[in-house]
């Protein structure tokens, strides 16, 4: 007799560069950790960061493209600094990630005091780039650019949260264990994105992805 009622799906992984590829447990993601963002957004405090989630299998490795999602004609763009949690919930590297949000779906989830699941965890919501196994990233550069037009820029040090307290926060609402991905809040200059649209983001010294919307 099978163990289970169905096959299960393979575990989503993420490539690791000069290492075996890195096996994701869990998607954190933070919101509103830059001071501009946060206003263009409507906000301007230093509240203590507030995380949402994806599902493991909304990331999309590096190389595919991503498919407009359903139920949204405004899909949005966010880059981010990823985190990469290893064994003992230590920091095992950095990736660059790009958050996909359907922001109409988020509008109107706000609007009625809804979560954001639909809005922010939807399949292929999460590319990343491959990991690199770094102790600290600095106050790197971070951008990305559509069809070639920078879009956002700003630098690592923007962050309101760093990444050594946005660990620590998560960690006292969480069991970090090793597989787990935190996404760590993206610049402004956050837009939309169209089916054809070429995405292409960078961290300075970790890394970069593209992909396009197709």
């Amino acid at each position: 007799m099978p163990d289970h009622a169905f096959p299960l799906r393979p575990t989503p992984t993420v490539p690791v560069e000069g290492d075996k590829p890195f096996p994701v447990r869990r998607i954190l993601c933070v919101g509103r950790n830059y001071a501009a963002h946060r206003a263009e957004m409507g906000g301007d405090d230093r509240d203590p960061p507030f995380f949402f989630c994806k599902p493991a299998d909304a990331i999309v490795p590096p190389g595919q493209d991503v498919p407009y999602p359903s139920a949204t004609s405004d899909l949005h763009h966010e880059i981010e600094l990823v985190i990469a949690i290893g064994p003992g919930g230590s920091v095992f590297g950095y990736a660059v990630g790009v958050d996909l949000t359907r922001r109409d779906l988020q509008a109107a989830a706000k609007a009625k005091g809804q979560p954001w699941d639909a809005a922010k965890g939807f399949d292929h919501s999460a590319p990343i780039s491959a990991i690199r196994k770094l102790d600290q990233v600095g106050d790197a550069k971070i951008s990305l650019s559509v069809n070639g037009a920078v879009k956002q820029s700003a630098t690592i040090g923007d962050m309101i949260w760093s990444a050594d307290e946005i660990v620590a926060e998560a960690g006292k609402l969480w069991d970090l264990q090793a597989g787990d991905l935190i996404y760590t809040g993206t610049p402004e200059g956050v837009g939309p994105l169209a089916r054809g649209d070429l995405v292409e983001g960078s961290v300075e010294g970790v890394g970069s992805l593209s992909f396009r919307i197709v």
